[in-house]
């Protein structure tokens, strides 16, 4: 059999917790090849982001190329793309080659950095929603993406409500993910049937890179040919343990996810 091979385009985390970092680690755990292609590089540790360097979008599609072109891909997923040139950059892309897309609107970090500015997101919305699987905002993401639109219906803290307001932005199917919010749940919409997610929550102080564990861990899935549904409990199960694995004693600030549980291999 050929090892499936999952592709995620994001930002690298220079503190190792989320974004690229996170996405390939979640892929190894998950049984596929990661590939990557960056669309930018932050300086970044567990306390805060405190630049951002943006690539040229001529190089973004040249890794899209050298990966697409010799190795493919059988699922993707796209992180922090933070501008509107990189965003339709990766859109024109996709729409040319599709594939089986988790789109993860990154909009803000744990320490409240913005990872989208103001003027993008109605690129990712109109240029990238429509191309993907499934969306995965978070329950704060999912409130932005809401409140941008007269489609909501001022029960934002209601996770199904919200995923039908995303769906109709044009997502082909749509998870608001749990790690935030009352519940510990992810509520999952595909446009005709709501499905609820008990997600195990941990007192841990180490959530850093849950989101993007989430969304990769969902790709790969989808890469080794899972359905939907299943591909959402493996990727809340797969988010779960790494917090509950997660490095609360590295940084200062709240500790990366470990999905790989290196405390446990050591």
């Amino acid at each position: 059999m050929t090892v499936p091979r999952a592709l995620t385009i994001a930002t690298s985390d220079s503190g190792g917790g989320a974004g690229i970092q996170a996405d390939l680690k979640a892929f190894a755990a998950a049984g596929c090849h990661g590939t990557s292609v960056l669309a930018a590089l932050t300086a970044q540790n567990t306390v805060a982001v405190t630049d951002v360097h943006t690539l040229p979008p001529e190089f973004v599609r040249a890794q899209l190329d050298a990966v697409f072109d010799d190795i493919g891909v059988d699922a993707a997923k796209t992180g922090m793309l933070f501008s509107r040139e990189l965003i339709a950059t990766v859109a024109d892309y996709l729409g040319e080659h599709p594939v089986p897309l988790v789109v993860d609107p990154v909009m803000v970090a744990s320490s409240g950095a913005r990872l989208l500015q103001d003027d993008a997101v109605e690129t990712l919305v109109t240029r990238l929603f429509p191309l993907a699987t499934v969306v995965t905002p978070n329950l704060h993401e999912a409130e932005a993406l809401a409140s941008r639109t007269d489609l909501a219906t001022g029960c934002w803290k209601v996770k199904k409500a919200l995923a039908e307001v995303i769906y109709e932005l044009g997502a082909a199917a749509v998870i608001v993910t749990g790690g935030h919010g009352d519940e510990a749940v992810d509520h999952l919409f595909d446009g005709e049937h709501h499905l609820e997610i008990q997600v195990q929550r941990h007192d841990v102080a180490a959530t850093h890179g849950a989101g993007c564990t989430h969304s990769a861990t969902l790709a790969a899935r989808l890469a080794r040919g899972d359905s939907l549904e299943d591909a959402a409990r493996a990727a809340a199960r797969a988010a779960s343990d790494a917090v509950r694995h997660g490095l609360v004693e590295v940084g200062s600030g709240d500790g990366p996810v470990d999905v790989l549980n290196v405390k446990g291999a050591a």
